[in-house]
């Protein structure tokens, strides 16, 4: 196997790292190879059904109401030009490594065995809590429209709520059935998903056409609300720049919008899981960064168009944080164009389940294959084509984890998750283009060094705008990543056996 030591010292490993062309070569051995049948339109659907989901149906009227105003649009644009200087990192290294494993892998290639692992771990958790969390959501809009046709499910099978522990059945289930389609297979994946997307791109395009007759420009006065001073909590809840520099976020006002560029931040969430379907691709260097690219300025393009909307429709102050489209909506006197809206949410929120779903069994896959889990997760169905062992286990893990869990707080994890993921991509970009300048490269982050520089800054710093315990819990969980490393992964890795 060849090898490019990292620049660690030569007797640990921790920093040897696996080159392009064997991580191109391990994607070639019939045992493990991921059926290729991905194009750009469906890889560019799998983006915007992951992307649109509770950002634009909920946090376009928490964020108007609390922080910006009908402002909320620029925070928007501010949030996707995050994304955007990341997309265009991905972008690069997904037509370079077409490999299973996104961020893993393309760490793995630039900056070594033990960065790869800890992001990989990082995506992991990521992706797992984010399907959790989108099953649990789900839940809640089927169980509000089962409310409203006079059904509803005991009170023990409807999650835990308000400190009264339950089982939510809604969620669990979900998450069985999608991981049954994902072991089906990734083509019949992005059919299910083509068919939801357009369900839910259709509500959107309702919501920006008919809302647009409902506008008064009076609501847009002021555009952007006078600053108002907020505490950002206390202890381990402020946000981690107030307890190092003393800065204190402020809501409305020029600087409210990037305290709420830092809230929308998730509503982009799920653009890089694109990469991860790279392997998958049946011209992945051509198709993937259409995917990535073209499905985030879709998105950015539908949130601004909502939100001025929402807030045009309905004055920022009056907007409701539990379900604002369909609010706004009701407030105008059209209670069938909110019923509509709520069952578009519903629809919408199983593809992003079904997709932050495929992502993580890609990388643990991915993760698999190259010896630091068990290998026996990385064998493919014979007739599918797809990680079964790996679906099957961690979508029960998932499933249990929605159906017992209340994990608001927990959903913070996956913001800083991402976020960690971006920094790392972006250096690598840098890395990757230093140490081997000679590889093919379909697509070029431009103005390297400064761009991904750039992503890095603009990552970090909606990072320090989270809060300090989320910090600590991210920790955690990297320390246990670290020890799992050192106990199994490092002893069973291919690239370390090899040497």
């Amino acid at each position: 196997m060849s090898t490019q030591q990292g620049s660690g010292p030569a007797g640990n490993g921790l920093f040897r790292t696996k080159d392009v062309e064997q991580s191109i070569r391990d994607t070639e051995d019939p045992e493990f190879a991921l059926r290729k049948s991905l194009s750009a339109l469906d890889l560019t659907v799998f983006g915007v059904g992951v992307i649109i989901g509770t950002g634009i149906f909920v946090l376009t009227g928490v964020v108007a109401r609390q922080t910006a105003g009908p402002a909320t649009a620029i925070a928007f644009v501010v949030a996707g030009i995050v994304c955007g200087l990341a997309a265009l990192c991905y972008a690069e290294f997904a037509s370079t490594v077409p490999v299973a494993g996104s961020a893993y892998t393309f760490s793995y290639a630039s900056l070594g065995e033990l960065p790869a692992w800890i992001i990989g771990w990082d995506l992991v958790l990521e992706l797992a809590l984010g399907c959790a969390v989108v099953a649990v959501g789900w839940s809640g809009y089927v169980r509000s429209l089962l409310g409203n046709a006079g059904a509803s499910l005991p009170d023990f099978l409807s999650g835990t709520q308000n400190g009264k522990f339950g089982f939510d059945l809604l969620a669990f289930l979900l998450v069985l059935a999608l991981t049954c389609v994902l072991v089906v297979g990734v083509k019949l994946s992005s059919r299910v998903t083509s068919v939801i997307v357009g369900v839910k791109v259709t509500v959107v395009l309702l919501v920006i056409v008919v809302g647009a007759f409902f506008v008064n420009a009076a609501n847009y006065r002021p555009f952007i609300p006078p600053s108002e001073a907020t505490s950002g909590g206390g202890g381990l809840r402020a946000p981690l720049i107030q307890l190092m520099a003393g800065y204190t976020p402020t809501n409305f006002g020029i600087l409210g919008i990037f305290t709420a560029a830092a809230v929308v931040f998730f509503a982009f969430i799920g653009f890089d899981i694109v990469a991860t379907a790279a392997e998958e691709t049946v011209n992945p260097q051509r198709d993937v960064p259409r995917g990535i690219l073209g499905s985030l300025f879709i998105c950015t393009v539908l949130y601004v168009a909502v939100s001025l909307v929402v807030t045009g429709m309905q004055h920022y102050s009056e907007l409701t944080v539990d379900a604002p489209l369909a609010d706004a909506f009701k407030s105008v006197g059209h209670p069938f164009w909110a019923g509509l809206i709520s069952f578009g949410a519903a629809v919408g929120l199983t593809s992003v389940c079904m997709i932050l779903l495929l992502g993580q069994t890609r990388v643990f896959f991915a993760m698999s294959r190259d010896g630091l889990l068990p290998r026996t997760f990385s064998h493919v169905h014979h007739r599918f084509g797809t990680p079964y062992r790996s679906t099957v286990l961690l979508g029960v893990i998932v499933a249990i984890v929605a159906g017992f869990t209340s994990i608001e707080e927990l959903a913070e994890l996956v913001n800083i998750g991402t976020l960690f993921a971006f920094v790392v991509v972006a250096v690598g970009v840098i890395i990757l283009r230093n140490r081997r300048p000679d590889l093919p490269r379909s697509f070029r982050t431009p103005l390297v060094p400064y761009l991904p520089i750039a992503s890095v800054l603009a990552s970090l710093w909606l990072m320090l705008n989270l809060p300090a315990e989320t910090w600590l819990r991210f920790g955690i969980w990297m320390a246990v990543g670290v020890v799992v490393y050192v106990v199994y992964g490092r002893a069973h890795s291919r690239l370390g056996l090899s040497r």
